[in-house]
């Protein structure tokens, strides 16, 4: 049967790289429930900003990963239920809550740095090995025009020949 999404190219961009954004999470979700660990694959650069950057406010915390502040709320309750994550109000703005580690979300990140995390990688590293092109520069080339210019004004400036 015909890839509707890849025979249509640039006008599928998004869905494409989304598509496969979702194949690689399945993925490693898959390598995660091997280890047996209780967390989704979505939610560990959520531990990486933590171990990263430390204690944040959740907004920044959405920020540094790029994503939506309501779906990284969500993430944050689920990783205090399990004890990954403290949340406490901030000192100097008690309306704002800041996001650490917890003890045994600190164990966590250290195990996956060591265990974990470097087989992922280097499996997308093989996956991708062979590909003609430098990929993650390209990848991030794009997000960085899209910051510069939204596909939306893009439209608007480009006609169609």
């Amino acid at each position: 049967m015909e890839d509707v999404l890849r025979s249509l190219g640039f006008l599928c961009l998004g869905s494409r790289m989304k598509r496969i954004g979702e194949q690689l999470q399945a993925d490693t979700q898959r390598v995660l429930d091997r280890l047996d660990v209780r967390i989704q694959s979505s939610q560990y650069p959520l531990l990486a900003a933590l171990d990263r950057l430390g204690p944040l406010p959740v907004g920044e915390l959405a920020q540094s990963l790029g994503v939506a502040q309501p779906g990284v709320t969500r993430s944050v309750a689920l990783l205090a239920e399990l004890g990954l994550v403290e949340v406490n109000p901030s000192e100097d703005d008690q309306r704002r809550r800041i996001v650490s580690l917890s003890r045994n979300g600190r164990r966590l990140v250290e195990q996956a740095k060591r265990e974990i995390w470097p087989s992922i990688e280097n499996a997308v590293a093989d996956l991708c090995a062979d590909l003609s092109g430098p990929l993650l520069s390209q990848l991030a080339a794009i997000e960085d025009r899209l910051a510069a210019t939204p596909l939306d004004r893009r439209a608007e400036r480009i006609t169609t020949p």
